[in-house]
């Protein structure tokens, strides 16, 4: 007997590998169905799916830092996915749809783009489109402040960076790195002396300064922050993970060792990687 709220058509789609978008769409419907759906699915609000949303963007930056290529599909799709669980439940509160999204992205980039879409001299850099897309962009916000529509859930690394970008629009900005350095030595210096004089709450205020000029040092060097961190990340883990492996040879573990043992180990796996590029 078939489901409640199902049909052949809709098994159909469903369980076609060929469905494409619809099949999707189709898929998160049936989820969120309030009869026959998926309990955990109907009880999700925007509010408790935005950590999932978050994660798996993150999730696609992994895979491409890491050019796992065979990974990325999935991670893509694992996002897509976000985007129409969040269309789906707009459609349920009667909200809006996906093909609001779609039909949102599609004229934005139509709109962003009048050197493709329009009558704009495609002849220009790279450099000079970004900063056309800006005006576009400001326009479209019309009347604001200058820092106005900058995301507060980004990473606060990249929103640092968007923030310091819209300041220097307008002239607030340093005029080279030299000077981005030296207020980098002042910081750490007054985070030095906090710590040693404050109280923890501006100890933090102190290291939180002092991160947000080496966030702006890498936007004058012209890189992300969040991609250089990524990749301190990861090559702490690699190198972690060999004094681990030369431990275990020993039969030890990194709690039977000691600072000095593991420090050795250490620069030992960094000789090896820069060997192993060298070579």
């Amino acid at each position: 007997m078939p489901l409640p709220h199902s049909d052949d058509r809709s098994d159909q789609l469903v369980r076609d590998p060929a469905g494409g978008i619809d099949r999707l769409l189709e898929i998160m419907r049936r989820l969120r169905d309030p009869v026959t759906g998926c309990p955990w699915d109907i009880e999700q609000d925007f509010a408790s799916i935005l950590p999932y949303t978050i994660e798996e963007a993150h999730e696609v930056a992994d895979a491409i830092e890491r050019q796992a290529w065979d990974e990325l599909p999935g991670e893509l799709g694992d996002l897509l996915l976000q985007v129409v669980f969040h269309a789906q439940m707009a459609t349920d509160a009667g909200i809006f749809g996906f093909q609001d999204v779609v039909t949102a992205i599609s004229d934005k980039m139509i709109a962003r783009h009048p050197h493709v879409f329009g009558t704009e001299s495609r002849d220009k850099s790279a450099a000079q489109q970004t900063l056309d897309w800006e005006k576009i962009k400001a326009t479209e916000r019309g009347p604001a402040r200058v820092l106005d529509g900058v995301a507060l859930g980004l990473p606060a690394l990249t929103r640092a960076v968007k923030l310091q970008k819209r300041a220097a629009r307008v002239g607030f900005d340093w005029p080279s790195t030299d000077e981005v350095v030296a207020k980098i030595a002042e910081e750490a210096a007054e985070l030095v002396e906090a710590r040693d004089t404050l109280t923890e709450a501006e100890v933090v205020e102190e290291f939180g300064d002092l991160l947000f000029v080496m966030a702006n040092l890498a936007r004058h060097l012209n890189f992300d922050p969040e991609a250089a961190l990524r990749a301190a990340n990861a090559k702490f883990s690699r190198r972690f993970g060999r004094i681990e492996d030369w431990l275990a040879e020993a039969g030890k573990s990194p709690s039977d060792s000691d600072l000095a043992e593991m420090d050795a180990l250490w620069n030992r796996a960094k000789a090896e990687e820069k060997a192993t590029k060298a070579g």
